[in-house]
């Protein structure tokens, strides 16, 4: 026998937490009983309304189901069916319910009806098993809405919780159930109902959340989706994946139990890692300015009705040049910045001492300065010259080191102002090079435009309106009016064909001036680009290497007036462009729009075409409400140009583009390219228009507020890549192609001629010099071509009378 312990040594007993006091078995009995009376009650006061239901005058009409038309909004897909673009306050996608997977219907109905084709609407049941367990907690805990029920919520009734609503609802819900099948209701409830992200119905969630067709949706994916409907932002994978795991796999729980899954399929739904689709990455391909002139255009033939009739527009846009084109102008861009060197941080922030305020801080911060693309924002949070570390947005750390310091390592030194120093607080972008190599870049203060367009019809195959949409909707294609310098030349040479002039034709290259008292103003002497004078060439070679005087003496002499109307036959508007000389060096305004409706000319064999962007429009049923009707080159397009003219100027384009200032084309290895430089006065402005028989594709490159790209960016250094980037993957696999020639253009000492316009038969085979001159220059003397004997340049020549007005006019603002 043990000695018991003393009471002091004996342990004071834990204390217990306090317990709920369970009620007493007549009362439990009591309340069971009194539920049951309820529901019965309940039950059958809804019976005999079911009765009388056909008779009941205060429910609504049930027409908005009978004659479903959800609200569906406008979506633009590229012509190869790439969504690019969807407007409209609900996300929705109607899909009949065959075409719905099974395990999404099953997924729906054990988590919110699984009586759902046992029941008349109202559950019965499920009503005196929700009353029974309210009465018993006190409160209500399981809910007792079926899916009719939250039909009739949805199109009839407010969601306010009421007695009177609710018995409304019931009795809607038999309603709806005397009118429509199980099945239409069920199609109408998975169409119809919210799932957040402004997705309205699981063919749009599946868009939203995973990025594909409903159709295409796992188990686990479906057991996801099917936990929205309860609570959309508390169940949001995107906003709250951990609660939206722990419901998806009840829900797969639930499947199991009710035999809809096996428990091998249930093992492997419930550990599939589901990948989510961040918000607003809803498109894979970058076409945000091509959408936005869509919509702009939906909404002056429809109005609001364009964002809820569930129209489709197929646009001419091709998915993969659109893709490569964007990435192209971006490239030359960022190009253009790293050549001009690093600015400096975005901006300063202050970091505070405690932890959690530095974090704050520092969301704050990029919360102001989003990520741009592949440009992302970061906080310095310490910098030295060797090495830099900074925050990104979810939190994570990022080292710099080595090459990456290299573009802005002067920011990082001791000689560099304040404002472009970093430092810890300076907020910088970073390019990743490959998973842990970053880089620091800047955001380009310089835009571009870049379209393509097929020249026989006009559809439009890729544009991009600038660098980055959200960063600046100003679309420079259409809506940007610059100088287009050198590249509009090729217009006033087109001009001069029909004018008697040739390839052949020998211009004069030599200066001109014009002094303030000529001019009525400032004074101005034309120069070519880099100074100098080669004298007398020809045509040919005068487009090829862009020789502004050669250029200035073919427009005077076809005569400026003449050259204003000619112009218009290309889509350029008169007005835009006054009648005086410097319109031969691209003084004028233009769109970069508008240069590829012009070199289409060209391009086509000399047909005026309309560039258009949308190809049809159906509504949601697939029925076409609009379709395009092009203008088509050598069908119902009018000519704009003789064909003899457009044969000649694509020759000349072609020389450009293989031996004059296009000739880094040359790269692409093809022979059948044709194109022309532009760079305007200071710089403002660099371009490149060019083409081959199937594409023509325009690059424009500039500041909003004109200044000067710096002296040594062309259109050739600074445009004609960005083209290239693009034409490499744009015409591969086209074969080449080689314009026929047409009748009236004949070949004579390997040079092109009109037929009825050959030396000595109205050819004008010199401009601005005289025969004597050209036979001087032959010989070898000078004396006789007006050049300085001490020198070699070309004196510069007094121009007629007519040449002085035009310029004193220009000068005065007439």
């Amino acid at each position: 026998m043990q000695d018991s312990p003393s009471p002091s040594s004996v342990p004071p007993p834990a204390p217990q937490a306090p317990q709920r006091r369970r009620r007493p078995w007549w009362a439990r009995l009591l309340i069971g009983f009194v539920g049951l009376l309820v529901g019965g009650a309940v039950c059958g006061a809804l019976v005999l309304g079911y009765a009388l239901i056909v008779a009941t005058p205060n429910l609504p009409s049930l027409e908005a189901l009978t004659e479903y038309r959800p609200k569906v909004p406008l979506r633009i897909y590229t012509r190869d069916h790439v969504l690019i673009g969807e407007f409209g306050e609900e996300r929705r996608n109607v899909v009949h319910l065959k075409d719905m997977p099974d395990n999404l219907k099953n997924a729906v109905l054990a988590i919110e009806d699984a009586r759902f084709y046992d029941h008349g609407g109202v559950d019965l049941a499920g009503i005196a098993r929700a009353s029974l367990v309210a009465l018993t907690n006190g409160h209500a805990t399981q809910g007792a809405s079926t899916i009719t029920m939250q039909v009739a919520r949805n199109f009839f009734l407010s969601s306010e919780k009421t007695y009177t609503r609710k018995v409304y609802e019931m009795l809607l819900a038999y309603k709806i159930e005397s009118k429509l099948s199980k099945d239409q209701i069920l199609e109408v409830y998975m169409n119809q109902i919210y799932l957040g992200q402004r997705a309205y119905g699981f063919a749009s969630a599946a868009r939203v959340y995973f990025g594909k067709d409903v159709k295409d949706l796992t188990l686990a994916e479906c057991a996801m989706l099917a936990g929205l409907p309860k609570a959309p932002s508390a169940f949001n994978p995107v906003v709250n994946p951990k609660r939206a795991k722990v419901r998806q796999a009840y829900i797969l729980e639930r499947m199991r139990d009710l035999g809809f899954i096996t428990q091998s399929q249930y093992d492997v739904a419930v550990k599939q890692p589901l990948v989510v689709k961040g918000v607003g990455k809803e498109f894979s391909v970058h076409a945000e300015y091509v959408a936005e002139i869509v919509r702009q255009m939906m909404y002056a033939q429809y109005h609001e009705e364009a964002y809820t009739r569930g129209l489709n527009v197929v646009t001419t846009i091709d998915s993969a040049d659109q893709d490569v084109a964007y990435r192209a102008l971006r490239k030359g861009l960022m190009d253009y910045e790293r050549r001009h060197g690093y600015r400096g941080p975005e901006a300063f922030i202050e970091l505070p001492a405690d932890a959690d305020e530095r974090e704050q801080a520092i969301d704050d911060a990029l919360l102001e300065h989003p990520d741009n693309g592949e440009l992302v924002a970061a906080v310095v949070t310490s910098a030295n010259p060797k090495e830099v570390q900074a925050t990104l947005i979810d939190g994570n750390v990022v080292t710099i080191r080595g090459d990456g310091l290299r573009f802005a390592q002067f920011a990082l030194g001791t000689r560099a102002q304040p404002n472009q120093r970093i430092r810890p607080g300076a907020i910088i972008r970073l390019a990743r090079n490959n998973a842990d190599d970053w880089s620091i870049t800047q955001l380009p203060q310089i835009e571009g435009a870049f379209v393509s367009v097929v020249p026989q019809d006009g559809a439009i195959r890729a544009l991009v309106g600038g660098f980055d949409f959200n960063k600046n909707k100003f679309n420079h294609v259409t809506q940007a009016w610059r100088q287009p310098g050198s590249s509009f030349k090729p217009f006033i040479y087109s001009a001069s064909l029909d004018k008697g002039l040739g390839p052949a034709t020998v211009i004069n290259d030599a200066p001109l001036f014009f002094s303030a008292a000529e001019t009525g103003g400032q004074a101005w002497e034309p120069k070519n680009y880099g100074g100098g004078f080669d004298g007398p060439m020809t045509m040919r070679t005068a487009l090829q290497k862009s020789k502004n005087l050669v250029s200035i003496r073919i427009l005077n002499h076809i005569g400026t007036k003449y050259a204003q109307q000619y112009i218009t036959r290309f889509g350029f508007d008169a007005e835009r462009h006054p009648a005086y000389l410097p319109m031969a060096l691209g003084a004028g305004q233009v769109t970069p729009l508008q240069m590829a409706a012009g070199y289409s000319v060209f391009a086509n064999g000399g047909y005026r075409i309309n560039p258009y962007l949308i190809a049809e429009v159906t509504d949601q049923r697939g029925v076409i409400v609009a379709q395009a009707q092009p203008l088509v080159a050598q069908k119902n397009a009018p000519r704009a140009i003789d064909p003899r003219n457009a044969y000649i100027m694509n020759s000349l384009l072609q020389s450009v583009a293989q031996h004059g200032t296009g000739a880094k084309s040359n790269v692409l290895k093809r022979t059948d390219l044709s194109g022309k430089t532009g760079t305007t006065n200071d710089s403002h402005d660099a371009w490149f228009a060019g083409y081959q028989h199937t594409l023509v594709a325009i690059t424009w490159i500039g500041y909003d507020n004109p200044r000067s790209l710096g002296d040594k960016e062309t259109g050739g250094g600074l445009a004609l890549p960005v083209w290239i980037d693009y034409m490499a993957r744009a015409l591969d696999g086209v074969p080449t192609y080689r314009m026929p020639m047409p009748d009236g253009v004949v070949t004579l000492g390997e040079e092109l001629y009109y037929a009825d316009l050959t030396p000595g038969h109205g050819f004008v085979s010199t401009v601005g010099i005289s025969q004597a001159a050209i036979e001087a220059e032959a010989s070898g003397t000078q004396g006789e071509t007006g050049a300085d004997d001490a020198t070699g340049t070309p004196a510069p020549e007094h121009v007629n009378a007519k040449e002085k007005e035009d310029i004193m006019n220009l000068f005065r603002g007439h």
